[in-house]
């Protein structure tokens, strides 16, 4: 009986799941980068699209009011996260690390919403921060595992 490797050489046909994680990754990470840019833009009508309950004056305040560590890390953690799907769908190794930056950003960013100064009128906030975190680091592991396997170039 013959035995089969699975290794992915240096520009092999790449595997459908990268495409789909890719794709998703893509499309999850786009979104965040339209969101902060419309809530850095002060776009009132997007901020009550999305919270109907707020108001949108309060929340400018609040994302106006955050420390600059906050702020940076909010900004890290939303375009690294998109350079690292962009990363991921070409293949590049350097995936791993814009998604390492990216955790690091939202550490930065959900340390202050969290710990210091909850953003007003979110009860639900932890749950969507975790789900960002989970879904953070589910794309790490992916890539660390797709570099490993040969994938990532």
């Amino acid at each position: 009986m013959e035995q089969h490797e699975t290794v992915v050489m240096q520009g092999g046909r790449t595997p459908v799941h990268l495409w789909i994680v890719g794709g998703l990754a893509l499309i999850w990470n786009a979104f965040g980068s339209y969101d902060y840019l419309m809530s850095r833009m002060h776009n009132g009508d997007y901020i009550k699209s999305m919270m109907p309950d707020a108001d949108p004056a309060v929340m400018f305040a609040y994302m106006d009011a955050m420390p600059g560590y906050a702020s940076i890390g909010w900004g890290l953690g939303i375009w690294a996260g998109l350079a690292g799907a962009i990363l991921l769908l070409l293949r590049s190794r350097f995936a791993v690390h814009a998604f390492i930056a990216s955790l690091v950003g939202m550490a930065l960013s959900f340390s202050y919403q969290l710990f210091v100064t909850p953003p007003p009128g979110e009860a639900n906030n932890a749950l969507i921060v975790a789900a960002i975190v989970v879904i953070g680091v589910l794309l790490l592991w992916y890539a660390l595992r797709q570099r490993a396997s040969g994938v990532l170039r």
